[in-house]
């Protein structure tokens, strides 16, 4: 199966210059975790992501500054993509290995065509075992080793703490 049949097309994206605030509310309105960031509507050449998980983390638990904070501030400039027409196994694989709820799918030339989500797999694969295998890959916690490691001994994710 190619990611194109999995897809969302056409996601709603946003732009590095966009504040914060106006990404939080479009994907409120959207109803959507994450907005795909592009360099311009014209050209939707992808040059990031933001994530709630960003929202949350990098503008909520870190004081930001007296100024409004900007897309570019906090969005994710090193974006693992697909194609749509790559295999969706090669997708589904970046995503666990990343821990990725969503991957961006792009042209050739680096534009936004679509997005995969977890609920895109979720509601479009018919093979149960594949889906539930994906989910747990993705949903790992990352666990840090501290220097007391060899003594069994892990730092808690970010998560848990």
């Amino acid at each position: 199966m190619k990611c194109s049949v999995v897809m969302t097309k056409d996601p709603t994206c946003c732009l590095p210059s966009d504040s914060v605030s106006s990404a939080a509310r479009l994907m409120r309105e959207e109803n959507v975790g994450s907005l795909p960031v592009i360099e311009t509507l014209e050209s939707k050449k992808l040059v990031g992501i933001i994530t709630d998980r960003d929202l949350a983390i990098q503008v909520v638990a870190n004081v930001c500054d007296s100024r409004t904070p900007m897309v570019a501030d906090v969005m994710t400039r090193q974006v693992v993509t697909c194609r749509a027409d790559d295999d969706l196994k090669k997708a589904l694989d970046a995503m666990g290995e990343h821990q990725l709820r969503r991957i961006p799918v792009v042209d050739d030339d680096n534009r936004i065509v679509g997005i995969i989500s977890q609920a895109d797999i979720a509601t479009r694969i018919d093979e149960p075992e594949e889906t539930a295998q994906v989910v747990k890959e993705i949903s790992q916690p990352e666990v840090k080793l501290t220097p007391d490691a060899s003594q069994g001994h892990q730092e808690k994710p970010e998560s848990m703490r």
